[in-house]
């Protein structure tokens, strides 16, 4: 396995030029770590690492549950859209999604066509367990946020299943997972250059 820590440099380059100057885009519920195992990604490569709902707290100087509040859910999704094709036009990055972006058929288009998409997949409890301790959350403003958080999986892990690569996350170190990320990246990758040989 890879360590994230001290990513060996021929590892990373070896990564990295098979990447070329694709995004690898994370997509999962909220909870499921995007931003933090992200961000190790990107320090063990050593590329930008970009998060989508900042960006768009930046481009419309609002916060997420302040933009939901005021324009409602279809009028933030289309700016989200509007702002994950802008980011993947810059590239290699590390791009975090927020959970309702990769349900978007165009921005699933464009993510297939500029980056390699990682589903971080986790159950109920540890996603609840870590949702629970933030108050951001505006889809959980709800009763029963936890009834909430279940239908939100049923809606969507069908589609994060369309993701180029899966990668369970769980009560691990951030550090573990980020290079779990980092070990199916590169067998993905592989195996994608041998079928390309073997075409050509």
């Amino acid at each position: 396995m890879i360590a994230t820590t001290a990513l060996a440099i021929d590892d990373a380059a070896g990564l990295l030029g098979r990447l070329g100057g694709r995004s690898i885009v994370f997509v999962g519920l909220m909870g499921a770590g995007k931003t933090a195992i992200g961000r190790k990604v990107a320090t063990a490569l050593a590329i930008p690492f970009i998060d989508s709902d900042h960006e768009i707290e930046s481009v419309s100087r609002m916060t997420i549950p302040d933009l939901f509040e005021r324009y409602g859910e279809a009028e933030f999704r289309a700016l989200e859209q509007r702002v994950i094709l802008r980011l993947l036009e810059n590239g290699p990055q590390v791009l975090s999604t927020g959970g309702g972006a990769y349900m978007n058929p165009q921005t699933r288009e464009a993510i297939a066509d500029h980056g390699l998409s990682v589903w971080l997949k986790a159950d109920l409890n540890t996603l609840f367990d870590r949702v629970s301790k933030k108050q951001n959350r505006p889809l959980l403003k709800n009763a029963n946020p936890r009834a909430v958080l279940e239908k939100l999986m049923d809606e969507r892990y069908p589609v994060y299943a369309l993701a180029d690569l899966t990668v369970p996350t769980r009560d691990e170190r951030k550090e573990v997972i980020a290079a779990e990320v980092l070990e199916a990246l590169g067998k993905h990758l592989s195996s994608r250059d041998m079928v390309g040989e073997k075409i050509s």
